[in-house]
């Protein structure tokens, strides 16, 4: 199934018309569709599960961030990929701890690091500096390093590739042996190794190239420092079609190739078998989110603009790095069309977020419309600007919806701030 359907020119989210979703919890708001969520992590552990029985997924919280969606990949059996000490304890909240748990965060203060060593959950070094930094709170059980492979893709853009020679992230494949060296002097027992994949690839044959890549580097490390890994964590980055005419990724066949690929460097190196893990997130619940949104206005200047209350500062991704987007209007579906533009309400141009796309020419205020595939990176990413709120978020299960984040308010947007008792006078 999809997260949505449409009969007869109406949009349903489960067995839900967005109208009927509409009237209960307004707009605009982020909902997502349960089903759809489990439907896909079952099918990509299956995948993997099946040529690579050792494998785990865990789910990049970053994505969407709400406790009822991480506790559908919690239920599924995925683990947490943190980003920050708060993504930890969002994941302790739920129950996930220990190597349930692997904390990836970047360029770290020292107060991240204490209190991510204290936290007990895998720790994941993007950098070889930050070495002794952990070891003057701790030695780890397990210590894992972020390694830069030294190519990277996404189909989204420039900005979130998050690999090669112009990503922040990860150790220069050089540096891998020393790091490695360098833990094991320090009395650290247990390895790990884990790398930036890419972004919203959906070429199975890329997956292969980078876990050779990767198995390339550790490989020769393993050998030379006679060192085991207990896991390798190939990164997420499995993709999504966001345009119409986009490909869905065969990810049958990428799991068949990351295994086969995964087996021959662990034969060729003389391994013992390690455990495979991935962590993406926008391949479990990008699909399965939408926005649902409001015609307010309809300008005729320059040219024809739909005035809507899904503004940047509730899916930035096409104003931040020209994210693609589909929108779809209830009761609209397939009418003629014509070239016009869409924005929010925000006063910034770039709000204005559509410039030109075909929508259908019998658009009329008060009309809905969803923008799809906004499970990821969607409310995450949202924020307050122009004193417009952040939205509500409800979770679809078929015939039951549950409000999982409240929209928020006025007395939420000036909660914990505070006026010198000199600027009251």
């Amino acid at each position: 199934m999809e997260a949505f359907t449409i009969k007869e020119k109406e949009i349903y989210i489960g067995d839900f018309r967005v109208q009927e979703l509409a009237e209960k919890y307004g707009t605009p708001t982020y909902i997502y569709n349960e089903q759809r969520i489990r439907e896909n992590f079952r099918r990509a552990f299956s995948a993997f599960s099946s040529h690579y029985p050792n494998f785990k997924f865990f789910y990049a919280v970053k994505a969407c961030n709400n406790p009822a969606i991480v506790s559908i990949l919690k239920q599924e059996g995925a683990g947490i990929d943190a980003a920050s000490v708060n993504e930890i304890l969002l994941a302790k909240s739920l129950g996930l701890d220990g190597e349930n748990v692997m904390f990836s965060g970047n360029f770290l203060s020292s107060e991240d690091i204490q209190r991510g060593v204290e936290s007990g959950v895998i720790f994941n070094l993007d950098d070889i500096s930050l070495l002794p930094r952990v070891l003057k709170y701790c030695t780890p059980e397990i210590l894992s390093f972020r390694v830069n492979p030294g190519h990277g893709k996404s189909n989204v853009g420039d900005f979130v590739t998050n690999a090669g020679p112009k990503a922040k992230f990860g150790l220069h494949p050089d540096q891998v042996t020393e790091a490695y060296r360098k833990a094991k002097a320090a009395g650290i027992k247990r390895f790990g190794v884990h790398m930036m994949t890419g972004s919203c690839v959906t070429e199975p044959e890329y997956f292969a190239l980078v876990t050779k890549l990767l198995m390339e580097i550790i490989g020769k490390s393993a050998r030379e420092l006679n060192i085991e890994f207990d896991f390798i964590d190939i990164g997420g980055g499995l993709g999504i079609p966001y345009r119409e005419n986009e490909a869905h990724l065969d990810i049958e066949k990428t799991a068949e190739l990351v295994a086969s690929t995964f087996k021959d460097a662990v034969e060729r190196y003389g391994m013992t078998p390690p455990r495979l893990m991935m962590e993406p997130a926008r391949y479990f619940v990008g699909d399965a989110g939408i926005v649902l949104g409001k015609v307010h206005a309809i300008k005729h200047s320059y040219s024809k603009i739909i005035g809507t209350d899904i503004g940047m500062n509730i899916l930035v991704r096409p104003a931040f790095y020209g994210a693609y987007h589909n929108i779809l209007f209830n009761g609209r579906i397939d009418d003629p069309v014509e070239v016009c533009g869409l924005c929010g309400q925000l006063c910034e141009n770039t709000d204005f977020w559509i410039k030109e796309r075909k929508f259908p020419k019998t658009v009329l205020e008060g009309d809905l419309l969803v923008a799809t595939d906004a499970g990821a990176y969607g409310f995450g990413m949202s924020y307050q600007y122009n004193g417009r709120l952040r939205p509500a978020e409800v979770l679809v299960n078929g015939k039951e919806s549950y409000l999982i984040r409240p929209r928020e308010t006025f007395e939420d947007m000036v909660r914990n701030t505070s006026i010198p008792e000199h600027l009251l006078k």
